[in-house]
């Protein structure tokens, strides 16, 4: 059976989805937290808990352009990029030509055990079906170093919603969105084996609708 076989449905959309879309994402957002200082905060703060625990790297798992990657090694973190398009992946390795980022998946991160300081998923999980999301968390459990870090955002709402987008920067795409409460999360979080740590909740930044979750959790020792 190929890899291709093997990859979910879900997988391959997303993957067309934002290889379809690469130029004008980046186009659009050259610098996601530009605007963002609190969200620039919260990312320090988790960099921070990284650094006081060691030198072991962070996996910026859906990480687009790699604006937040490089912002991360720019507070001294080792860090590298993850995305599932290949596309996104060419275009922040050639903003960014001194970070690595590699073609990945986060459903299924191709790392050892025990070998992260610290995971960060920022707007990613939301592309991540419900019936694969414990999956998805048991796996970052299983790559983090015990007492490692796990920072997650995402759009949300007073309910779990699911929505495909059919049409995005003009280009055809058939792209999945699952909003999610953030005690929807935490709970898969905790199923997992990770403790909650903070939650954070930003009102819609301008010209969007839903608040925005931060979760911050941690394997334990």
């Amino acid at each position: 059976m190929s890899a291709e076989t093997e990859t979910p449905d879900f997988v391959r959309a997303t993957r067309d989805a934002y290889d379809a879309i690469a130029a004008a994402y980046a186009e659009a957002f050259p610098d996601g937290l530009a605007d963002r200082p609190l969200d620039r905060a919260l990312i320090t703060a988790f960099g921070e808990l990284v650094r006081a625990a060691g030198t072991a790297p962070v996996a910026d798992v859906g990480s687009g352009p790699g604006h937040v990657t490089a912002l991360l090694h720019a507070l001294g973190v080792p860090v590298f990029g993850v995305d599932v398009s290949p596309r996104m992946v060419a275009l922040a390795r050639r903003t960014h030509p001194e970070l690595r980022f590699h073609v990945g998946s986060m459903t299924s991160l191709d790392l050892p055990d025990r070998t992260l300081g610290g995971i960060m998923a920022l707007y990613s999980v939301i592309h991540v079906p419900d019936d694969h999301l414990p999956a998805t968390f048991a796996g970052f459990h299983r790559v983090l170093m015990p007492g490692g870090h796990v920072l997650l955002s995402f759009q949300s709402g007073e309910e779990d919603e699911h929505l495909r987008l059919t049409e995005r920067f003009g280009q055809k795409i058939s792209l999945d969105y699952y909003w999610r409460t953030p005690e929807t999360v935490a709970a898969h979080l905790t199923e997992a084996g990770l403790s909650i740590q903070a939650r954070v909740m930003l009102e819609p930044p301008k010209d969007a609708t839903r608040p925005r979750a931060y979760l911050l959790a941690r394997r334990p020792e």
